[in-house]
């Protein structure tokens, strides 16, 4: 039998042991590290996989605070135009019941200056409103344009108002909204979208009823923005005693062209007669009363609503009596409802537009919170587990020391005597 021995050199140990405390204190400074900083890899070279998932996972977030921070400020500057709006519809609905007060018969000349005055008062409100600008001075109604004031007017020649922006409403997306709204679409008329006209008579006489009904549009694709005059003529008796006959011409003033005259035949003498006109391209409207030889009936299109209300400005001041009042009053109140409809719309407009940036939010919101749980997951440490592994490499480095102690004590030379 023979036995083997095999030497171990003292000195192979102690670096064995030395190598081993090493690494046991460099986990252990690692695992305090992750305790203090609360996270699993707090060097990219701990994990580099999840670090740069985290990272990303950042960016993105990073990206959507700057994203809803773009929001905010749209969102501000819609809510603004959003308010204007409301002011601007107040502001008219309040001319129109004005004008509705200067239609009254009871009325005297004086009185229809005064609620003329009180109209130009509130057309000044109202322009002041549609140029206004946002908190960055930022018109909150020139469309797609940058124009620093987006209505001019009143302008001479006409038309008598303009939109220095350009026409049109950029579109939301999936963060963010637009900046400002359609200032085009709010007050503006345009021939072939709208076809607003204003009727006025050359002269209303007091003992003779004579007027028009508002413009209506049949097909807009017709409406070209010509002006258009109807004059009556040869009015005088009819066929059949008691009635009256007349003939009125329709000229396009703008081309200087007329169409063929059209005759009115047998129409009561006492009473008055409805003639409906049909042939000026794209509108139509009735002229009401008994017309007399040299009748005039001027159709003219609407640049704006501002322009609505300075007419009927004008025309209600200048009324020489209730029958020409009732006729600037119908032709005001036709068409500033127009105007109404259309400042609806596009306040309706802006009303879903901040729902949303509302919705937005909330989506942005929810992406945040799952970017956050996939930044936490790939470097947030668990805390629990953290600490266990904390205690568990405590100990053994203490029992590492200690066995080391001992050992280091343990030498050949302490035996001999």
């Amino acid at each position: 039998m023979s036995n083997t021995f095999t030497r171990v050199g003292t000195a192979n140990m102690y670096d064995n042991a030395l190598r081993n405390l090493g690494e046991r204190h460099s986990s252990l400074v690692g695992l305090q590290d992750n305790l203090t900083a609360g996270k699993r890899v707090v060097r990219p070279s701990d994990d580099p996989v999840a670090a740069a998932q985290a990272e990303r996972a950042l960016t993105r977030i990073t990206r959507i605070q700057t994203e809803q921070r773009a929001l905010e400020v749209q969102r501000n500057a819609i809510s603004q135009a959003e308010s204007s709006l409301g002011e601007a519809v107040n502001l008219v609905q309040e001319m129109r019941q004005l004008m509705v007060n200067a239609g009254s018969g009871t009325l005297t000349t004086n009185d229809r200056k005064t609620i003329s005055q009180q109209l130009q008062s509130l057309r000044d409100q109202f322009f002041e409103v549609a140029n206004r600008k946002d908190t960055n001075g930022l018109p909150l109604f020139n469309s797609l344009g940058s124009a620093l004031q987006p209505f001019l007017g009143p302008l001479s020649p006409p038309p008598d108002y303009s939109f220095e922006g350009l026409p049109g409403q950029s579109a939301a997306d999936t963060v963010s909204i637009p900046l400002t709204l359609d200032g085009d679409a709010a007050f503006m008329f345009r021939p072939q979208r709208d076809g607003v006209y204003h009727a006025s008579i050359s002269s209303v006489p007091a003992d003779r009823q004579f007027g028009s009904t508002a413009v209506t549009t049949t097909d807009p694709s017709l409406v070209t923005g010509d002006n258009y005059q109807i004059v009556f003529s040869a009015v005088g008796p009819g066929a059949t005693p008691g009635t009256l006959t007349a003939t009125y011409t329709i000229t396009n003033t703008t081309t200087a062209v007329s169409l063929p005259p059209v005759t009115v035949p047998d129409f009561p003498a006492d009473k008055p007669v409805t003639i409906g006109i049909t042939t000026i391209p794209g509108l139509s409207l009735e002229i009401k009363g008994t017309p007399a030889n040299g009748d005039t009936v001027t159709l003219e299109p609407s640049s704006s609503v501002f322009s609505v209300v300075d007419t009927a400005v004008r025309e209600i001041g200048a009324a020489p009596n209730s029958n020409a009042a009732v006729q600037a009053v119908g032709q005001a109140l036709a068409n500033i409802d127009r105007g109404l409809e259309r400042m609806q719309a596009v306040r309706g407009f802006a009303g879903e537009l901040l729902n949303r940036a509302d919705r937005i939010t909330g989506n942005q919101e929810t992406r945040s919170t799952q970017l956050e749980g996939d930044r936490s997951r790939a470097e947030d440490l668990d805390m629990i587990k953290g600490i266990s592994d904390f205690q568990n490499q405590q100990v053994g480095y203490e029992a590492a020391l200690k066995s080391y102690s001992m050992v280091q004590k343990m030498s050949l030379f302490n035996f001999i005597s």
